[in-house]
This record gives structure tokens, sequence and C-alpha cells, in this order.
């Protein structure tokens, strides 16, 4: 008996707790249900009708915007370069500078209008910004050294868009300068971004004459008189044809190659980014008129041993 009472008891205990369960559940959902019934929604969409065509319409206004002011700014750059006659690849840079700022402008407007039309609170999200600045300004160190850096570089005219540059290693022509990054397109097709804090060293080959090294190969026991003279014969005949010549030819003479060989060294200068198709021109001259003359030109390394 006294085992069936206890029984009895536990029962009635555990449908009490569940009863008060069941009674605690169906008021929540009673309070869901009397939050969900008294929702404006006619107001709650229209609201969301109203803002969303807003923004649509901020958007769509910012985009034409920014599609006429970019027409505008590369028409003003175009009849500035024509009228002032400047390098063009300064004006290039600047017309790059000033559209990617143009840019950034009418993003962080789109940013502040949508954010506005929302309801966001533009004021306290300044002040949050204000407060979370300094663990953003440690790791936008990078970000501002690449802005001033970028900064003197266009200032200074250290480089412009078109130049033939080389900047730690990569060498290449120069395709866009910006505050952020520096892109340099190497010979071979490859597109390089340098960040501009990461420039140490820029070796501008556009600026000023560059020289013309030439080193025919000769055998030692070659008239050597004789292949002057026959290298002279074609820088006369040629000489005058080549318009981007800055200097006259100049023959040095016999001299000893790194790897043992002899070779006749020939030195000009010429108009920056021309020396490449001055140094082909003049040494396939040269090898056509030795070759013709009887003079050998090595296949191989000579070595020597002294």
């Amino acid at each position: 008996m006294t085992g069936n009472g206890v029984t009895i008891i536990q029962s009635t205990v555990s449908s009490t707790d569940q009863i008060e369960l069941l009674k605690h559940t169906g008021e929540s959902l009673n309070v869901l249900q009397k939050f969900w019934q008294n929702l404006d929604w006619e107001k709650i969409l229209s609201v969301l009708i109203s803002k969303g065509l807003l923004i649509v319409i901020v958007l769509i206004v910012l985009g034409i915007s920014r599609n006429l002011l970019l027409k505008v700014l590369a028409n003003s750059f175009e009849n500035y370069k024509k009228k002032q006659g400047q390098n063009s690849g300064r004006i290039d840079t600047l017309e790059t500078v000033a559209r990617n700022f143009l840019q950034y402008l009418l993003f962080f407007i789109a940013i502040y209008c949508v954010l506005t039309i929302v309801g966001i609170p533009i004021g306290s999200l300044i002040a949050g910004a204000g407060i979370a600045g300094v663990a953003v300004g440690l790791g936008a160190q990078g970000f501002i050294s690449d802005v001033i850096s970028g900064f003197f570089i266009i200032y200074e005219r250290q480089i412009e868009v078109g130049d033939h540059v080389m900047i730690n290693a990569i060498e290449g022509h120069v395709t866009q300068v910006g505050l952020r990054t520096t892109q340099v397109r190497s010979f071979n097709g490859t597109l390089n971004y340098i960040p501009n804090r990461e420039i140490l060293t820029i070796s501008n080959l556009s600026r000023g004459d560059q020289q013309v090294l030439i080193d025919i190969r000769v055998n030692p026991e070659e008239d050597i008189d004789k292949v002057k003279r026959l290298i002279e014969e074609v820088n006369q005949s040629i000489g005058d044809t080549l318009k981007d010549l800055t200097a006259d030819i100049t023959i040095v003479g016999l001299v000893t190659l790194p790897n043992g060989a002899f070779a006749v060294r020939v030195i000009t200068y010429a108009t920056a980014g021309q020396q490449f198709g001055i140094k082909t021109t003049l040494t396939t001259a040269y090898i056509e008129k030795l070759t013709e003359n009887g003079i050998t030109i090595p296949s191989s390394p000579i070595n020597v041993t002294v």
C-alpha cells in the first residue's frame, strides 16, 4: 500500500507540472499571437516599398552621375592634353588618379545615402568608429603608407603611364599609377600590382637617352682592324637612317667578355624606348656585313687559358 501511495503522489505531481508547462506555453503563444495581430502590415509594407524605391532611385541617380562625370573628366583631360601639349604619360597618370578619387567619393556618398534612408544614425556610427579607430588605425597603417607613397610618386613625377621602368627587380611598362598601387606590365605580358609602400627603388628607363651597347664576338685569329673597318662602313651607311640615334656610333675596340670570349664593342645612345630596336638593327647589319666578308662569328663561347 505504501509503495502504491508514493506512486500515485508522484504521478499527481508530474501531471501538475505538465499542466503548468502547458499553461505557460499557451500564454507565450497568446502573447506572440497578439503581437503578430497588432502589427500594422500595411504600414510596414508601405515603408519597405517607399524606402526600397528611394534606395533604387538614389543608386540609379548616382550611377548616371558617375558615367556622366567620368565622361566629362575624360573629355576635359583630352582637351587639356591637346591645348597644353603636355607629356601624355603625365596627363594619363593624373586622369587615372582623378577617376579613382571620383569613384571612391561616389561610393561613400552612396553608402551615406543608403544608411540615411534605412534610418541608421550616422552620428552613432561615427562615434563608434572613433572608439574602434585605434584598432582600425593599426590595421590601416599599410594602407596609409601606400597612399602617402603614391602621392609623392605622382607629385614628384617619378614615373608616368607608359614609362619603361624597373621597380624592385620587376621590369616593364607602367600601365597605371594610383594612390595605393602601381601597375607594371612585364614584357611577357604579366601584369604586376606593386603596393606603393614596397617601392624602394625606381629605375626609370624612359628619362633621358639610353645607352646602346653591342658586343660582336670574334675569334682571336681574325683581323681585328678589318672587323673594325667593316663595322665602320656599316655605321657610315645606315647611321644617318636611324633617326632615334642621339649620339655618334663609337667603336670602343676589342674587349674581353666575362666568359673569356673576345668581342669588338660598339657604343651609342638612342632615344628612350628605342634602344632595343636600334640595337637589333645595328647587330643584324654588323653580322651580315662581317659574314659577307669572310669573318667567322663564334657560335659558342671561346675558352682562353692563361
